[in-house]
């Protein structure tokens, strides 16, 4: 079981998902301030972070950067804020997730199963991963191939990198812009050759592209490989 900080301001919403969770056997710390928070973060070792951005004392994106200074730390950001701009801000910076107020249990603990997995993988992989196996998809990084149901499925170099990308990140929010530039370089905003991509993608691997069961798109923001 997992130590879960959580960084909210609203006592009520702070302790019902820290009652949520406590009932998950996880083992929670709560802070309802920034300043409280931080102090919190570099007293305990933490599995996975909590983080609204709406705090009294200083905002939410300030605290993502201090601990993205210093550790890869799990960061789901849990806000009322909904505007496209703040969740990419906010996964640019370095939050694996975004939920926007109000939220269903269900999703909350299905968002923070996805990330302490991610985070777990991340940790006990081999110094080489060479396969990503994602369902009925195979992701070759050794031999920069993609199979599904053991029959190759024939990408372009640029399709192929997308693809590993997503697959390197299962269950994570990828914005745009951190796709563009793992693929393009550093300096890249190819947000539209991205789309144009990702559509010639989903041709050859969904069954129904209208209704994709591996890359979801996260509706102006990013994509996000689902895990099977």
């Amino acid at each position: 079981m997992a130590t879960i900080l959580i960084i909210e301001d609203d006592d009520v919403i702070a302790e019902f998902i820290g009652a949520v969770l406590e009932k998950e056997k996880h083992t929670i710390h709560l802070a309802h301030s920034a300043l409280e928070g931080l102090s919190t973060f570099r007293m305990w070792s933490m599995d996975l972070i909590l983080l609204d951005l709406g705090l009294p004392d200083q905002d939410g994106i300030e605290v993502l950067k201090k601990i993205r200074e210093t550790s890869p730390v799990p960061i789901i950001i849990i806000s009322a804020r909904d505007h496209e701009n703040n969740k990419v801000e906010a996964l640019d910076l370095g939050a694996d997730d975004y939920i926007t107020k109000p939220f269903g249990t269900p999703e909350l603990l299905a968002r923070i199963r996805t990330a302490l997995r991610h985070a777990s993988s991340n940790v006990n992989a081999p110094a080489e991963i060479k396969k990503i196996i994602n369902g009925e998809l195979c992701i070759d990084i050794e031999h920069h191939t993609v199979t599904k149901k053991g029959k190759v499925i024939h990408l372009t170099p640029n399709e192929y990198k997308i693809i590993q990308v997503l697959g390197e990140n299962i269950g994570k929010v990828l914005t745009h812009t951190s796709i563009s530039q793992k693929v393009w370089g550093p300096y890249s905003n190819e947000s539209q050759t991205l789309r144009v991509n990702m559509s010639n993608i989903r041709k050859k691997i969904e069954d129904n592209p209208v209704e994709p069961e591996y890359i979801l798109t996260e509706i102006g923001i990013g994509y996000r490989m689902l895990e099977k």
